[in-house]
């Protein structure tokens, strides 16, 4: 590693040890410390201060922290509390949202303002999950009926728009003609361990991990990172995208896992991921945001408010749809919530595609980055003003 490298890697620690106290000392704002990271990695980055780039050991860094985010969507879901009618609202809620999609992202095509509708439509479907159940946890929302709806909503934006664009490219490309087929096969493997993990667990081999979780072999962690690591490259190997390998990991090592040694399992993954991993890859993203692409380009300033705008309509007018559990107060709320997005994976995808421009890609996640920075707030505001009214409701006699 040069010199100059390990100089952006120790800038890259202090803006991750830095941030939470920014994030404390403006507590009116409420600013999203991962919005917080990707700006400063865009500041101290070659495009404004110039003080930090992303080197080769940095991004190979950032891609751990990649799969170990995607790894902990997988690990922090309760199947147990969206089974049923979440479930099945996330699932009727995304295709209503693939429509919706759909059309604009090829309406935008025809009027030649992107490259491929259905690149764009599937950002546009995107949900980040990965970003929002922190931020459940922190409101005590993840536990709730509308966590539940936040939670399965979020899922279907997570694995749905990847696995449209994958299949899609695939399709479309004849050196990659078996791609479907190993799909099937990478399945087949995932729903294999699914199986294994719920109805094999040998009382020796459990033992054994739960007796070596508080020493210094942490045979449980180094475990459930052999499983990640594995899933990634096997993902890889079968020509999809290395996201998917995580989510599963996530899922399996989850399903593994249940209980008490299950959330202590999970508490120590998040110190790893987000102590190390996770900030490192959300300030490198910052670092190779292309800034000049977004400020010179008359069509990216125009299309991040149309994106933003397009973020509330393809996912926040299908959360109406939730009207048996949710008033619509808590409707509106899971729309911003499930309007909120950071569409990294599918730019990414779409730029190795040569199927979405620089100017496109930079309006995207400076689209995202916005919803990430006022979505949420605007959704537990509308929670806590329907907990405010609630209370003030039965705190208020009842005339005789």
């Amino acid at each position: 590693m040069e010199i100059n490298e390990l100089h952006s890697l120790l800038l890259i620690l202090t803006i991750a040890a830095v941030g939470p106290f920014v994030c404390e000392w403006i507590p009116y704002l409420r600013l999203p410390l991962v919005v917080l990271e990707i700006v400063l990695g865009i500041v101290f980055g070659p495009q404004v201060l110039n003080l930090a780039s992303a080197g080769p050991t940095i991004q190979v860094l950032a891609t751990f922290g990649l799969a170990f985010l995607f790894f902990l969507v997988g690990f922090e879901i309760d199947y147990q509390a969206i089974r049923g009618r979440p479930l099945a609202f996330g699932v009727l809620g995304w295709f209503a949202s693939l429509i919706i999609c759909l059309l604009a992202g090829f309406g935008l095509q025809g009027l030649g303002v992107v490259r491929s509708g259905l690149i764009v439509g599937a950002a546009l479907s995107t949900t980040a999950l990965g970003t929002l159940l922190p931020v459940l946890r922190d409101a005590d929302e993840l536990r709730t009926k509308f966590g539940a709806y936040t939670m399965a909503s979020g899922a279907m934006g997570e694995f749905g728009p990847i696995l449209l664009v994958v299949l899609a490219l695939s399709s479309g490309d004849d050196e990659h003609s078996g791609s479907v087929l190993l799909m099937i096969l990478f399945t087949l493997v995932i729903v294999g361990g699914a199986y294994a993990a719920i109805k094999l667990r040998p009382p020796k081999i459990i033992l054994v991990l739960q007796e070596k979780m508080h020493t210094s072999a942490q045979l449980p962690v180094r475990a459930s990172i052999l499983v990640l690591a594995s899933l990634v490259v096997l993902a890889r190997n079968f020509r999809m995208d290395a996201v998917l390998g995580a989510i599963a990991a996530g899922v399996l090592v989850a399903l593994a896992s249940p209980g008490q040694h299950g959330t202590e399992l999970r508490h120590k993954l998040e110190g790893i991921a987000f102590g190390f991993f996770v900030p490192i890859f959300f300030v490198t993203t910052g670092l190779r945001y292309d800034l000049r692409a977004l400020l010179s380009s008359r069509l990216a300033l125009l299309q991040l408010p149309m994106f933003l705008f397009l973020f509330l309509v393809v996912r926040g007018l299908p959360a109406l749809l939730a009207r048996r559990d949710l008033d619509l107060r808590s409707r509106i709320a899971l729309g911003f919530l499930s309007s909120t997005q950071l569409p990294l994976v599918i730019t990414i995808i779409g730029i190795k595609a040569n199927a979405v421009s620089t100017d496109t890609a930079a309006a995207l996640i400076g689209a995202g980055m916005l919803s990430l920075l006022l979505f949420p707030v605007i959704a537990l505001s509308l929670r806590k003003a329907k907990a405010h009214s609630f209370r003030f409701s039965w705190a208020t006699p009842r005339p005789r």
